[in-house]
């Protein structure tokens, strides 16, 4: 043999840091003690036991996606994979697509929708701002599209498209399928799918779902549907070929070897929502978000998008004069074993509060771990007065509609 033995392999535990990181970036996200023991379980893909895991986890998606829809497909593959499977089984080759642009991610279906053969229409958001319903209108009038891609909460930039609902139902005025990227949105805030009228939403297992990634999940309406089971042109995928995925989700049949243990993890991390319930969960997101970003002005810093299209998943902190942010990470992770995430262009950093990450301690952990990165760099930071803010909100918060 021309390859020798490699002699330089460490064990796992020798690679990660000996005090464990607080994940508290754009995502992946901590996972709760009861998903990661699932995760640690593998049975038969094709046994009973798995056919009773997988009822449950469509019974309880159902809830999560506020669906009563029978077509909800998991995938063994990331958020994007969903993203995928939803834009190539409903946009056909020539079909006229508007995918609204206000970031990376809504960006990158926009590119699916191209890839796949669709004529898209790129609707650019102003930057920091939340798409309109009236250029929405007016780009359905004028191109008459088949589909519309669009993100709930964009985790690149930390835009929030609020006026979702007004946008569904605009598309359905039009006969136009609506696809939406929940992956950092579902269950941290309302995404309410029949009621709105979308037509398929997709979410990963890794972030507000506070699962593992590589399982994630995407759900068709009745009317999404009928369009992939009337189409005549054979799929160029196969993996992301929903009428296969269905013969494993709904009839029990062979697709591909499930991720067993991926699917057992996002059983337990879908119970533990149901459990909590969608508003308490929804609650317990938003007063974390608000207090985080009271705590982070009292500080000095600035938020990077202005309240009316502020999402409160994913926050963004603008970057000091003379701070560097790969820096800053570096300091944060090797100093207080926290982590948050850089930006995909934007000059700013973001801390996440999806899934587990809305828990009090955290948020005190964090913003200790940024204040203090933040003063050792050179910034002129009142930690103290960051730290007061975040902890009088949290006492004072008050549930609203927004």
């Amino acid at each position: 043999m021309s390859i020798p033995l490699p002699d330089d392999i460490s064990p796992l535990d020798e690679l990660l840091p000996d005090e464990p990181l607080l994940m508290m970036g754009a995502g992946p996200v901590p996972i709760p003690e009861r998903v990661a023991a699932a995760n640690s379980i593998v049975i038969n893909h094709l046994g009973d036991t798995m056919a009773g895991v997988i009822e449950q986890v469509k019974t309880m998606s159902r809830y999560v996606f506020q669906t009563a829809s029978h077509h909800i497909l998991g995938v063994a593959g990331p958020g994007s994979a969903a993203m995928e499977m939803a834009v190539v089984n409903l946009v056909s080759p020539g079909d006229r697509v508007v995918s609204v642009c206000n970031g990376f991610f809504s960006t990158r279906l926009a590119e699916m929708a191209t890839r796949t053969g669709g004529d898209v229409l790129r609707l650019e958001v102003p930057e920091r701002e939340s798409a309109s319903p009236d250029a929405i209108a007016q780009a359905l009038l004028e191109h008459r599209p088949q589909a519309l891609t669009i993100v709930q909460g964009e985790t690149s930039n930390t835009v929030f498209n609020r006026y979702l609902p007004e946008i569904a139902r605009l598309a359905r005025e039009h006969d136009c399928l609506v696809i939406v990227d929940a992956v950092c949105t579902l269950s941290t805030m309302p995404l309410e799918m029949d009621d709105w009228g979308v037509d398929a939403v997709i979410t990963g297992g890794q972030k507000g779902l506070s699962s593992i990634p590589g399982v994630s999940l995407v759900a068709f309406s009745d009317r999404g549907w009928e369009k992939i089971i009337k189409r005549k042109d054979q799929l160029r995928h196969w993996c992301l070929d929903a009428k296969l995925a269905d013969q494993f989700w709904y009839r029990k049949s062979y697709h591909y070897t499930a991720p067993v243990s991926g699917i057992l993890a996002m059983h337990e991390a879908l119970r533990l929502i149901c459990k909590e319930t969608l508003p308490h969960r929804f609650e317990r997101h938003l007063r974390c978000s608000v207090a985080l970003q009271a705590g982070i002005e009292a500080m000095g810093l600035s938020l990077y998008v202005p309240p009316e299209a502020r999402l409160n998943s994913v926050v963004g902190i603008n970057i000091p004069p003379g701070i560097d942010a790969t820096e800053l990470l570096r300091y944060m992770s090797n100093r207080y074993r926290v982590e948050i995430s850089g930006s995909f262009g934007p000059p700013i950093i973001r801390i996440g509060q999806m899934g587990e990450q809305s828990r009090a301690h955290n948020l005190f952990r964090t913003v200790h771990a940024l204040g203090s990165g933040m003063k050792a760099l050179g910034a002129g930071i009142n930690l103290p007065s960051g730290v007061a803010a975040l902890e009088s909100s949290l006492e004072h918060f008050e549930f609203g509609d927004d």
